[in-house]
């Protein structure tokens, strides 16, 4: 379970992305952050596995607080959260498969990370993660002969190989074209739905937000205006939670 209690984060510059929000995520939701450019969607997705810290309140993940971890702990914390973003971070001159078996390293020895040396067991994981996003033919292949689509389910594929008990995702489908969003969104519901993996995703379309998501969370001015099952949410909300204000740029 996910929860922030009255949690706000200020950056140094003074530009608050979180306004005291209390927020409850239970294990298996799919949830679709949604909100205009600048809202605080980027900054809420990102202090779950502490890429962000907070300012104040309690943010509680799966039992552990987030803000008292440190190091060894806090390093562990993340290999249990996957993390999806928009510019894939994959190594372009190596395999796919290499790609993905980068999840793997936390578990093995430095020695054998340094020589490549991976077990049949890591292998084995890398391979079902490539055949469940749809890419294991292209195992072999350098990862940057592939096309936009294919390097981020290569890179959703490299998340599922930490076995993670969440998967967030920071805009995971705004540089692909609505065809090849529409299938990289299938793959994160049959994740979902099949593993019963917690998604979060924060994301412009919403068209797509309300095509696959069970769950919208509206962020407005980093405040929560809206927070319900998908089809509770109507056009007047839409236009609410889009209109024109004096919306706080966040800085992520």
């Amino acid at each position: 379970m996910i929860k922030f209690e009255n949690v706000s984060k200020i950056y140094p510059n003074g530009v608050k992305g979180l306004d005291d929000i209390s927020i409850e995520i239970q294990q298996g939701e799919f949830v679709a952050i949604i909100g205009a450019s600048g809202a605080g969607k980027s900054t809420l997705i990102r202090t779950i596995n502490g890429l962000n810290d907070i300012t104040s309140g309690i943010l509680n993940v799966n039992g552990l607080e987030v803000s008292k971890l440190k190091g060894k702990d806090l390093r562990k914390f993340r290999r249990s959260i996957g993390m999806i973003f928009q510019s894939y971070n994959l190594v372009p001159r190596v395999t796919v498969i290499r790609n993905v078996l980068s999840a793997r390293v936390p578990e093995i020895s430095f020695i054998k990370v340094l020589f490549g040396i991976f077990s049949k067991v890591d292998k084995q994981i890398a391979l079902e993660s490539l055949s469940r996003v749809g890419i294991l033919d292209k195992a072999f292949i350098r990862t940057d002969q592939l096309s936009g689509g294919q390097q981020q389910r290569v890179s959703l594929a490299r998340t599922l190989a930490q076995n993670p008990q969440i998967l967030l995702a920071d805009e995971p489908v705004a540089a692909l074209d609505p065809v090849t969003a529409k299938e990289v969104m299938d793959d994160f519901k049959r994740i979902n739905e099949e593993l019963n993996k917690t998604v979060l995703i924060n994301i412009h379309h919403v068209e797509l937000a309300l095509s696959y998501a069970t769950r919208i969370v509206a962020v407005k001015q980093g405040k929560i205006i809206f927070d319900g099952p998908t089809e509770a949410v109507s056009q007047e909300i839409l236009d609410e939670i889009y209109r024109k204000e004096a919306i706080v740029h966040e800085s992520v």
